[in-house]
């Protein structure tokens, strides 16, 4: 892998486009989808907002039928009930207090504006976090219009704060799939206003784009994305030579794949466990499936809660930091009857089988980390000898005719997006990454970057970082001149080469 300098920015340059492929497979070990599919995985995924205000009275007619405006007469936007707007405010102003190096991204840039004159469209979760993304934005000189990459994730009273501050948003809580592509079109095709950049979660947007308006291409300066799904999928274009266009891969930034993966799954899997089974940790025989980062995330808040743990891998390496942690390297099928926890996070499809399904003990909790709802085989289990029973949300018996009850969680979808919340923290660092891969492309000289995936340079990722550092009082030492002549490094970075692994 040889380094280039483009115009000073480091990035790794790929021989060949078989070497490109290889990278791209292992910054995340998670599922890998097709181009053709009609509509992501993520975007189908349920996802709660616990702080979600939904209003009783709400009435079943579909947003796309009611004609809405906001106090300054504009109805260029289709959310729930616009009149929730100031419920949303309060929302977005909570986030706000834990994403502060997003406000200090606009105190610091809010003169020079570095993104007057684009126009960005965005399809991502609409939440209060992605709210004060999207107010950032704007506060930078940017014109936006917004739609949901899932059907189910959008806060909708913080959907109609942003349409009544005059962002054209298009989204609702349970849209059906044909509002979802409604929705993603009303955004990119609209009458005197095109779009110039990109900033996609799960590539949909994108697919839309390149399937229905290929021309708006020769405008857009550039694609920002968020999901490994989306990520993927621009590789695949890359590959078959059909990216038109430079994209900034944001998902595997270092600061957004410890944050997302690592940090944030390592409290968020307790949350899950707790908010839907109410289990005590202490002395349980857990079995986590992957030692990744989610993997192992998971495994340092359940081993400090007193869990007994052991995990299965595939990768040698991944299986070696295992045991160097202190846990047992099993094959599922030799531990599955003493189980009372199986968690999933490889990515990859078939990881608990139906045969292990019916192995396990009585009461044994089932539930999946990883990236889709691929990894527990649910299909196996919708056959008729067995019955389904409901107990809660997200919480499903699945019994057996002898009486056994295995507990199934979400259907197996994501267990910290259907059954917890995402912590503001985690999210602020994914929200400033996007940002800055914006501002970056979006002022990048002509010919910095070609029609190809790039990763946000590691300068920009060290950014980030440093944007953050004062929510913890953290004081960094500074290199003197001798220092850093003799480590050969610029005293304000980067730190690292792009080859260090953290």
């Amino acid at each position: 892998m040889a380094h280039k300098h483009v115009h000073g920015r480091e990035r790794i340059q790929f021989a060949n486009t078989e070497d490109k492929q290889e990278f791209s497979k292992y910054p995340t070990k998670a599922g890998r989808r097709s181009l053709s599919r009609s509509i992501s995985q993520s975007s189908t995924d349920s996802y709660s907002s616990a702080a979600s205000y939904t209003d009783s009275s709400d009435d079943e007619t579909s947003p796309r039928d009611k004609a809405q405006v906001n106090t300054h007469g504009s109805s260029d936007f289709c959310v729930k009930n616009i009149k929730q707007a100031e419920f949303g405010r309060r929302e977005i102003e909570i986030a706000e207090q834990d994403m502060s190096a997003l406000i200090s991204l606009r105190k610091r840039a809010q003169g020079e504006k570095p993104l007057a004159g684009a126009k960005i469209v965005g399809c991502t979760h609409i939440t209060a976090q992605t709210a004060v993304l999207i107010e950032t934005l704007v506060a930078l000189g940017a014109q936006c219009r917004w739609t949901a990459c899932n059907i189910y994730s959008t806060q909708n009273e913080v959907a109609a704060a942003l349409a009544e501050t005059g962002v054209p948003v298009f989204a609702w809580k349970g849209e059906s799939e044909d509002d979802f592509w409604w929705c993603i079109d009303r955004c990119v095709n609209t009458e005197g206003w095109q779009a110039n950049m990109i900033l996609d979660d799960g590539g949909d947007l994108t697919h839309w784009v390149y399937k229905k308006y290929p021309s708006v291409f020769k405008k857009v300066r550039g694609i920002v994305e968020e999901s490994v799904t989306g990520v993927h999928r621009l590789y695949q274009l890359s590959k078959a030579g059909k990216l038109c266009v430079p994209a900034m891969n944001v998902n595997d930034s270092v600061t957004k794949q410890k944050f997302d993966n690592l940090y944030c799954c390592r409290e968020s899997i307790l949350d899950g466990l707790k908010r839907t089974t109410d289990i005590m940790f202490g002395g349980k025989q857990v079995v986590v499936c992957g030692y990744g980062e989610v993997g192992k995330g998971c495994c340092t808040a359940l081993k400090a809660l007193g869990a007994i743990v052991c995990i299965t891998e595939i990768d040698p390496i991944c299986a070696l930091q295992a045991c160097m942690d202190g846990f047992r390297v099993v094959k599922l099928s030799e531990v599955i009857r003493q189980m009372d926890v199986v968690i999933t996070c490889t990515g990859n499809k078939n990881v608990v089988t139906r045969e292990q399904l019916d192995r396990m003990k009585n009461g044994c909790i089932v539930c999946n980390m990883g990236h889709s709802n691929t990894e527990i085989d649910v299909a196996s289990l919708r056959s008729p000898e067995l019955t389904w029973e409901r107990v809660r949300s997200q919480v499903d018996h699945i019994i057996w005719p002898d009486g056994k009850r295995v507990v199934l969680l979400a259907e197996g979808r994501l267990l910290n997006l259907s059954c917890s919340t995402v912590p503001t923290f985690v999210l602020s660092i994914t929200a400033t990454t996007q940002a800055l891969a914006l501002i970056e492309l979006f002022n990048a000289p002509e010919g910095r970057y070609k029609q190809d995936v790039y990763l946000l340079p590691k300068k920009m990722d060290e950014y980030v970082a440093s944007l953050h550092l004062p929510n913890f009082d953290a004081h960094l030492t500074e290199l003197s001149d001798e220092q850093a002549k003799y480590m050969g490094l610029n005293k304000n970075g980067p730190f690292k080469p792009n080859y260090y692994r953290y």
